[in-house]
């Protein structure tokens, strides 16, 4: 007989993790190294306690760092992504306890929600004593300057609670900072576990979302509350039902349309990509009755959280949180207004880049809708499209929003689409047809953008004298300006050194409209009495800008030390 062998149970051998995880993981890890030694450098003179914590953290970014490559099991990767969250949260917390003292945007928050408890209007008032100091200003083409809360109402709500923590924009960055972290850690939770430490770098990695958040932005806190949403956002509805996280997914839906105007040009796009997901599934009757009660949901909370202003101040609510697109700030940013601001000298036909991106953003959503199954893993993406052309087309519109882009990446890819319904009319049944019409909905953006690009300068101007203050500042200015253009104008002169807008000049002598075909001489005193020339080889501009119609003529000017 052949003896019997006690043979031990074969065990299954743990699954190793994917390289790209690993990889993931360690580009997570990796980006928190960005921007952490300035504020270590910050809190090692006088705030200790916080230099020890970014010390620590240094610490953990090193052990992760090892860890990421060698661990052996897909678990223990997905234990050290949470390791990594957890420092990029003190790191935030840490950058936040060292920097708070908030944007302009914080301080009309805060002054807003102080406004609030004490029984005030918030819109439609104006609080030019909150700036100055360093308070960034927004000026307009009129000659003044924004001092109004142009923003919907949930931050203030959100803040009024926490208005006695101290004077000062502090209440708003503790909610825009404490909603980025809220934010990154449920979009961390929702995400498959590989992709987890994507959400922690694209939120918390790089710095840039975390100082957005120090700033006080209302964006940080609508970004927050769109991240539920967008996530595997074509499911919404399946099978003709929202279920339990469909009325959850609107309410934050609603409740970011509430707390800042961004989530207004994402919301068309999720809208009309759900009725085509589940037209696709279910068929017409069945997806549009899906879509409405999604939309019906969403615009409850949205009505809900500005009930009290709707009744209290109907009209000033309207205009506040409309004021955005109604307030005529001068154009600023990295888009196409360049061309007028930096390149040329100008334009006579400013208005038009803000149709041309009204009508980017109407053709952009057409697109959508008629190739959906191409573009439906971009609908977090398109939106942005529009503010390139926009008059203010600072890349926060766009970056404020890149973890949505993720978000989207990962749990809505184009399988998701595979069926959804496309409108195809007889004549998009070919290719070229659908070409030609895609062409047709983006050429009158692109016709008015460059309608406005290549406007030409209505007043030419040129310095007459120059009075100074010292050898190397200018008390006043004179200059000689001629309105070549058919219109009057009412111009406002300032002198830029730079990229953005320095604050106006007034004007001491000269005439307030300058008629068409005319030529007068102004002396325009500097806003803080004198104006200290740059350094030789600085670019300065004279600058003016008009409100009807919306014009900029820019010249070069040359003022020398006369010591």
């Amino acid at each position: 007989m052949t003896p019997l062998r006690w043979t031990r149970p074969s065990q299954a051998v743990p699954e190793p993790p994917a390289q790209w995880h690993r990889v993931l993981t360690l580009l997570a890890d990796v980006s928190l190294f960005i921007g952490t030694r300035a504020i270590w450098t910050q809190a090692a003179s006088h705030r200790l306690v916080v230099a020890a914590a970014i010390s620590l953290c240094y610490a953990s970014i090193l052990v992760c760092g090892v860890l990421a490559l060698v661990v052996r099991r897909a678990r223990s990767l997905a234990r050290l992504d949470l390791c990594v969250l957890v420092t990029a949260i003190a790191l935030t917390l840490c950058g936040w306890a060292m920097d708070h003292g908030g944007s302009d945007e914080a301080i009309l928050t805060t002054q807003a929600a102080r406004e609030l408890v004490a029984g005030h209007a918030v819109y439609g008032r104006p609080w030019p004593w909150l700036f100055g100091h360093g308070v960034a200003l927004t000026p307009t083409v009129t000659g003044g300057y924004d001092f109004t809360y142009g923003y919907p109402p949930l931050v203030p709500l959100l803040t009024a609670p926490l208005l006695w923590l101290r004077h000062g924009a502090l209440p708003a960055t503790v909610v825009s900072t404490a909603a980025l972290l809220a934010g990154t850690v449920a979009l961390w939770r929702m995400l498959p576990t590989p992709w987890r430490s994507a959400a922690t770098m694209a939120c918390l990695g790089f710095g840039f979302l975390p100082s957005y958040g120090r700033l006080g932005y209302p964006a940080i806190v609508a970004l927050a509350l769109l991240m539920p949403v967008v996530v595997r956002w074509p499911r919404i509805g399946r099978g003709g039902r929202l279920g339990a996280g469909g009325p959850a997914r609107a309410a934050c839906l609603g409740a970011a349309c509430a707390a800042q105007q961004l989530a207004w040009f994402l919301a068309p796009f999720l809208l009309a990509g759900i009725y085509a997901v589940r037209r696709g599934e279910l068929g017409p009757r069945a997806a549009g009755l899906v879509v409405a009660r999604f939309a019906g949901a969403t615009a409850l909370v949205w009505l809900l959280v500005n009930t009290y202003f709707v009744v209290s101040e109907p009209g000033t609510w309207v205009r506040g949180i409309a004021l955005p697109l109604t307030q005529g700030a001068v154009i600023h940013g990295q888009g196409l207004v360049g061309v007028s601001l930096y390149f040329t000298d100008g334009s006579d036909r400013l208005d038009w880049y803000a149709h041309a991106s009204m009508l980017l953003a109407a053709g952009l959503l057409a697109l959508f809708v008629l190739f959906v199954r191409r573009l439906g893993p971009a609908a977090t993406v398109l939106p942005w499209c529009a503010f390139f052309l926009a008059t203010r087309s600072q890349d926060g519109y766009y970056l404020m929003m890149t973890p949505l882009w993720l978000a989207a990446a990962v749990t809505a890819p184009a399988a998701e689409f595979a069926t959804a319904w496309q409108p195809r009319p007889r004549m998009l049944s070919r290719r070229p047809a659908r070409i030609a019409a895609a062409a047709l909905l983006l050429t009158p953006a692109l016709a008015s953008a460059a309608w406005a690009a290549t406007g030409t300068p209505p007043l030419a101007m040129r310095v007459a004298s120059v009075g100074r203050a010292a050898p190397t500042a200018v008390a006043r200015l004179g200059i000689e300006v001629t309105n070549a253009g058919a219109v009057a104008l009412a111009p406002h002169f300032t002198l830029t050194t730079g990229q953005g807008m320095s604050r106006y000049w007034t004007v001491v002598r000269g005439p307030v409209v300058l008629p068409a075909r005319a030529t007068a001489r102004y002396e325009l005193r500097p806003p803080a009495g004198r104006f200290t020339l740059p350094r030789p080889g600085v670019r300065v501009r004279l600058r003016a800008f008009t409100a009807v119609p919306q014009t900029l003529s820019s010249a070069d000017v040359r003022l020398r030390s006369s010591g």
